[in-house]
C-alpha cells in the first residue's frame, strides 16, 4: 500500500509544486536528500554531491555501469615498467564552457591542485601524485611517488575532475575553492537556490554525445516521503532513497521503476577514538546492537550485515566474522572499562542522506540504552553534519555519529581512507581519527603492491587489525534505491552508488 498523506499535507504539497509542474517538458527532474555542501569536485565528501557534479564536469576516465574503468578524457595512456609513471594522450576538439581549450596545460592545472597539500581535498588517497608535466599540447606525463595500481581507476573519480583554469576567476571562486565550476561536461551550472534546487543547462558545444534533455533540475528534498510523494505525482522524473517500506508498493506501480542497485556502500557510526580510547568500550557497542534486526524492521532486508571493515565488492575484501548482538557481553565489556550505568553519549545522524538514516540511528540508541549507555540523538543539515564531523581533534565534538562510506572505485585502498592516520579530519574524512601504527604500515605496503594475490593477504590483515579495534560501530552494506518515471528509459546506475541518468529519455 502506498502512504496515504493528510489532506491538509496533501493539499500543500501540491501548492508548493506548481511551479515544478509548469517545467518544460526538455527538463529532466531529479530529487536528492541532501544540499551538496560543495560542487567543487576535489572538495566533494559524497556521492550525491559528485553525482551533481558529473553533470558539469568530466574526468580523464570514466566508470561504466558494468564496473569497467575507460578513457574519457584521456583517449589513451602507457605506464612505465616500474609502474610510476603515467603518459596521457588526451582528446582533440574538446573546450571548456568558458570557450578555454581542454589540453595537457589545463590537466597539469588540475591535477597539480588535487595534489596540493595547501588544498584541502578529503578524498586525496587516490593521487600520490609527485609531478605532473606537460610533454606537448595534448600529452601529458604523470609521475607517482610510488607505484599505485588503482591510480587509472582513481581518476574517474569526480575528485579528479577537469575543471577550466582561466574559470577560477570567476566570482566566488579561488584557487582553493571553486564552487562555481566551468567545466567541459554536457551542461553548465545554472543557477543554484541552497537548501532547494540547482539548475544545470545543456551545453550546445559539448564534444561527446548530447543529452536528449536540454536542462536538468536537481531538487533538494531531505524528507523520504516528500521524494515519493514528488515521483508518483509525475513533478520529478527520478529519485533517490524512498522509503524503504514502500519498495514493494513501488515496484508494483506501473507509473515508475524502481533500481535497487548494489553499492559499494559501508553503513557505520564512526566513533571518536579521541574520545572512547578504551577499545572494551567500542566492542561494547558492536555487541550492543543487533543489526540484523534492524537491517529486516527498519531496512526492509535492503542492506547486509557487515562481516569486514569494507564491501564484499571491492578488491581486497576479507570475511573476518561478525560482532553478534550479545547485549550481556556488551555490559560485562562496559563493566570492565569502568563505565558507569547511565553514562551519556551524543549519537549524531544525517536525515535523508542514507537509507532511514534518522530510522535506523533511533534504533541503535535504543540498543545502547539497554546496554547502559543513554545515547542522545541529535542531526542537522548535511553542510552543517560534515562540517561538524570534520572539525580538526581539538575542536571536534563528536563521540558517535552515523556516516557511510562508498569507495568511488572498487578497490580496498579506497576504503583504507577511513582507516589510515593521516586521512583524519580536519585533512580528510577519517572522522573516527583511529590510528593503528600497523594498519598505516600494512595499508601503505599494499597500497603500493604490484602483485594482486600479495595484495589481497595484506588488506585481510588490515581487516582483521581494524576489526578488533573497532573504530566502527560496522552495521551494513546497503543497495541503492533508485525510483524513475516508467515515461523515461536509459537509467542505470554505477557500482559507486551514484545513478547513471545523462542519456536518459522518454520511453516510446
Amino acid at each position: 500500500m502506498f502512504r496515504v498523506l493528510p489532506l491538509a499535507l496533501a493539499a500543500a504539497l501540491l501548492v508548493s509544486l506548481s511551479a515544478a509542474s509548469a517545467a518544460p517538458a526538455a527538463t529532466f527532474r531529479i530529487a536528492i536528500g541532501i544540499d551538496p555542501d560543495t560542487l567543487d569536485p576535489i572538495g566533494t565528501t559524497t556521492t550525491t554531491a559528485g553525482n551533481v557534479v558529473d553533470y558539469v564536469a568530466e574526468g580523464l576516465t570514466r566508470l561504466e555501469p558494468s564496473g569497467k574503468v575507460v578513457p574519457h578524457l584521456a583517449e589513451s595512456w602507457t605506464i612505465s615498467e616500474d609502474g610510476r609513471q603515467y603518459t596521457f594522450k588526451l582528446r582533440r576538439g574538446v573546450t571548456f564552457h568558458d570557450g578555454t581549450p581542454f589540453d595537457a596545460a589545463a590537466v597539469k592545472w588540475n591535477l597539480d591542485r588535487v595534489a596540493d597539500p595547501n588544498v584541502k581535498v578529503p578524498i586525496r588517497t587516490p593521487y600520490p601524485i609527485e609531478k605532473t608535466e606537460v610533454v606537448d599540447s595534448h600529452t601529458i606525463r604523470v609521475t607517482l611517488k610510488h607505484p599505485f595500481a588503482p591510480f587509472i581507476a582513481g581518476l574517474s573519480w569526480t575528485t579528479a575532475a577537469m575543471l577550466s583554469p582561466e574559470g577560477v576567476k570567476k566570482a566566488g571562486n579561488d584557487y582553493a575553492n571553486y564552487p562555481n565550476i566551468v567545466g567541459t561536461g554536457p551542461y553548465t551550472l545554472g543557477e543554484r537556490k541552497r537548501g532547494e534546487s540547482i539548475t544545470l543547462n545543456g551545453f550546445p558545444k559539448y564534444w561527446g554525445q548530447k543529452p536528449y534533455y536540454d536542462q536538468v533540475l536537481v531538487r533538494i528534498v531531505p524528507e523520504a516521503a516528500t521524494r515519493e510523494s514528488l515521483i508518483l505525482a509525475g513533478q520529478v522524473d527520478l529519485m533517490i532513497l524512498p522509503p524503504i517500506a514502500d519498495i514493494p508498493a513501488l515496484q508494483r506501480n506501473p507509473a515508475v521503476k524502481v533500481l535497487l542497485a548494489p553499492s559499494d556502500r559501508t553503513i557505520f557510526i564512526a566513533i571518536n577514538t579521541n574520545k572512547l580510547k578504551d577499545r572494551r568500550v567500542r566492542q561494547a557497542i558492536n555487541y550492543a546492537v543487533d543489526k540484523s534486526a534492524i537491517i529486516k524492521n527498519v531496512l526492509f532486508d535492503a542492506a547486509d550485515v557487515m562481516d569486514g571493515p569494507m564491501a564484499p565488492s571491492l578488491f581486497g575484501y576479507c570475511k573476518v566474522g561478525e560482532y553478534g548482538f550479545e547485549p550481556q557481553r556488551a555490559k560485562q565489556l562496559l563493566k570492565e572499562a569502568g563505565v558507569p550505568q547511565g553514562a551519556r553519549i551524543q549519537l549524531m545522524h544525517p536525515t535523508g542522506r542514507y537509507v532511514q538514516d534518522r530510522e535506523a540511528a533511533q534504533a541503535i540508541a535504543g540498543y545502547l540504552r539497554e546496554v547502559g549507555l543513554d545515547a542522545q540523538l541529535t542531526t542537522t543539515d548535511w553542510p552543517t553534519y560534515i562540517k561538524t564531523i570534520m572539525a580538526p581533534p581539538e575542536s571536534n565534538t563528536t563521540e558517535l555519529h552515523l556516516l557511510g562510506w562508498a569507495p568511488a572505485f572498487l578497490d580496498a585502498s579506497q576504503q583504507m581512507a577511513q582507516f589510515t592516520s593521516d586521512n583524519h579530519p580536519p585533512k580528510a574524512l577519517a572522522t573516527s581519527f583511529y590510528k593503528n601504527p600497523e594498519v598505516d604500515r600494512l595499508a601503505a605496503q599494499a597500497e603500493q603492491e604490484t602483485d594482486p594475490e600479495k595484495r589481497k593477504d595484506l588488506y585481510c590483515q588490515v581487516s582483521k587489525l581494524i576489526w578488533e579495534d573497532a573504530p566502527w560501530l560496522f552495521l551494513w552494506v546497503q543497495r541503492f534505491p533508485v525510483v524513475y518515471s516508467a515515461k523515461v528509459t536509459n537509467v542505470e546506475a554505477l557500482p559507486n552508488e551514484k545513478f547513471w541518468a545523462l542519456y536518459a529519455r522518454p520511453a516510446r
